[in-house]
């Protein structure tokens, strides 16, 4: 059988992801600081980052001669300005591709060539990876650029060569365009084999964080985020990073996960909403320091990218009295399929991921292919230059196999 979402469907925004995230339905001030650098306490108002990101984009074009359906690589832990060179791109008409920083240089080197990078903004900290592997995917000094205000070793700051006094008007797309232009290009290993490139489109990204406001997910104006996910990962770029600005809210941006680090950002900057995984719960339950911290500010933990127990689920709520919940959703997916009820928190089940988010419909298979009905257990059902495996993970009525071993009951909840 067909399972479909519990909530109505929506109409999904036709327009681009820069338009979309900067409409502003919650009506803040252009003076609304909307992120923060936990460390530094650096901030970014609702203003600056739409007047920086299209000086940016205006930057690309005027001095590297960047154009509309060119790529913009990322290689960056967490940081200030990643949401600058991010939306800058999409601004200027471009794609996006993000890196692990912890990438070797033949990865990062694969993943350029792959993708067709032809602009590189990478880490002080990661420049020698960088260096090694532009020059292999035959990228010019002159289109490495560095996130900070220092030259190394000839490689200039991106601030020092693309931040000028223009600003563009940000390239617009047609419902049609946006349905078909590909926006973000992530790379996943997806159920097998090696890393493939996602090509996510804008109305993939405008979509989802569509459904994810029509969901009950309970974000707007008065969340403070907790940015501990890398951004290079498209769960942090869709929820995280595109969320604070289509919510509205407030990211608290930092570079790496520690206990203490975490602990001191809620307590200093009363964060309200966490994203997570499933090892940082298992670090901060482990870890008694972080018992010296105020934690009373956090209404909840949304968990991803990996099953959370029932076990350590407890644990946790035992210890702080904060409830995780836990999202389900791939790469491909861009990325959420599920998301828990955050309003109504009594109606979150153990081991559940939640319902479907609107417009979302899933079939459950066995081995042998038949369809499922509800609570049994069995298989829950495109890559960039690569069609054989794109051709592999979806069936002849569209639907994308997840690899993922699932179940759901009378309530539309899912269980994986």
């Amino acid at each position: 059988m067909i399972f479909k979402s519990k909530y109505p469907d929506i109409n999904v925004p036709q327009v681009g992801i820069y338009h979309y995230v900067t409409s502003n339905p919650n009506k803040i001030s252009d003076d609304k600081t909307v992120y923060i650098d936990g460390i530094t306490g650096k901030g970014y108002t609702y203003g600056e980052v739409k007047y920086e990101s299209k000086k940016f984009a205006a930057g690309l074009q005027d001095k590297l001669g960047f154009k509309r359906g060119d790529v913009l690589a990322i290689c960056s832990p967490n940081q200030i300005d990643y949401p600058i060179v991010l939306l800058g791109t999409i601004a200027a008409g471009g794609k996006v591709t993000t890196a692990d920083p912890k990438y070797k240089a033949s990865e990062l080197s694969y993943q350029l060539t792959n993708s067709g990078a032809s602009v590189l903004i990478v880490h002080p900290e990661y420049i020698e990876t960088g260096i090694e592997a532009s020059i292999e995917a035959k990228i010019p000094i002159s289109r490495v650029l560095l996130f900070g205000d220092k030259e190394i070793k000839g490689y200039k700051p991106y601030r020092s060569i693309l931040i000028g006094n223009r600003k563009i008007v940000p390239i617009s797309y047609t419902p049609e365009e946006a349905k078909i232009t590909t926006a973000y290009l992530p790379y996943s290993s997806g159920t097998t084999g090696k890393q493939k490139g996602i090509e996510l489109t804008h109305s993939n990204i405008t979509a989802n964080l569509a459904q994810l406001i029509n969901a009950n997910c309970n974000l707007g104006p008065h969340s403070i985020i907790m940015g501990i996910l890398p951004l290079y990962h498209v769960y942090s770029l869709t929820c995280i990073l595109n969320g604070t600005l289509i919510h509205g809210a407030t990211l608290i941006i930092l570079p790496s996960f520690n206990v203490e680090t975490f602990g001191e950002s809620i307590q200093k900057y009363k964060i309200n909403h966490i994203y997570a995984v499933p090892p940082i719960i298992l670090q901060l339950v482990n870890n008694p320091v972080i018992h010296n911290y105020d934690l009373s500010s956090v209404k909840m933990i949304v968990t991803g990218a990996a099953p959370l127990s029932d076990e350590l689920a407890k644990k946790w709520f035992e210890m702080f009295k904060i409830p995780t919940l836990q999202a389900y959703g791939l790469t491909e997916t861009s990325p959420v399929l599920n998301y828990p009820d955050t309003i109504n928190l009594n109606n979150a089940f153990p081991g559940s991921i939640g319902p479907l988010l609107p417009n979302v419909k899933a079939k459950l298979l066995s081995e042998d292919g038949l369809e499922l009905g509800y609570n049994e257990l069995g298989d829950l059902w495109g890559y960039l230059n690569n069609k054989e495996a794109t051709a592999a993970v979806f069936d002849k009525d569209g639907f994308f196999n997840t690899g993922d071993i699932a179940s759901v009951d009378e309530q539309g909840i899912l269980y994986c």
